[in-house]
């Protein structure tokens, strides 16, 4: 195996799952928000937003694993698996290390949504506001791609995109449920029947 094979497999899955992670989260915020209509709620929808979830979580580990066959950093289970323990960007490789865990912790919530109490699965699924800042920022400074003119144009319109949808789905939350309507019971109205004289 060449010496840089597995740097090349951790940079590209870095990205990929960076991308995957991204189409899901903004996906997910276009479908709990009201910019899509109501009636637009089949299954392949909801099935597509765990679908590019689970594919982020699995580039994610790929690139986690590649790097820990790399030559030139010589990366251990510890550097990848705890924040600050790696001598080579400690900063930037701790945001990688956050993020795995958040998307891991997303990623199992919602298989077990079925199963775990509801507000335990909508708190950890916010957390997906929180993850794609930190994959963001550790791909901003740990990735050797960086400077490339098109990867920051994507990043840009992707946070641009991310920061409207967040915005107006914070905003709904925070705003007043209004108060449902009363039920009216009919009431029956006492009709006189055929031939029955209304003077008495």
């Amino acid at each position: 195996m060449s010496g840089q094979f597995p740097w090349y497999v951790a940079r590209s899955s870095g990205l990929v799952a960076w991308a995957l992670l991204a189409a899901s989260v903004l996906w997910g915020l276009a479908l709990s928000t009201k910019i899509l209509s109501p009636k637009v709620r089949p299954n392949w929808i909801l099935d597509l937003h765990r679908w590019l979830g689970g594919l982020a979580l699995t580039f994610t580990g790929v690139h986690v694993v590649s790097l820990l066959f790399d030559t030139y950093v010589h990366f251990g289970l510890v550097s990848v698996l705890v924040p600050f323990a790696t001598s080579w960007h400690p900063g930037a490789v701790a945001w990688g290390v956050v993020s795995l865990y958040m998307l891991a912790a997303v990623e199992v919530t919602s298989l077990l949504k079925s199963r775990i109490p509801k507000s335990v699965w909508r708190k950890t699924h916010f957390a997906s506001f929180v993850l794609f800042v930190t994959s963001t920022v550790h791909g901003l400074t740990a990735g050797t791609d960086t400077g490339a003119t098109m990867l920051r144009i994507g990043a840009l319109m992707t946070g641009s995109l991310f920061s409207g949808l967040a915005a107006a789905r914070v905003l709904e939350a925070l705003a007043p449920t209004p108060p449902a309507r009363p039920r009216t019971i009919p009431v029956p109205v006492d009709h006189p029947r055929p031939g029955r004289r209304l003077d008495g």
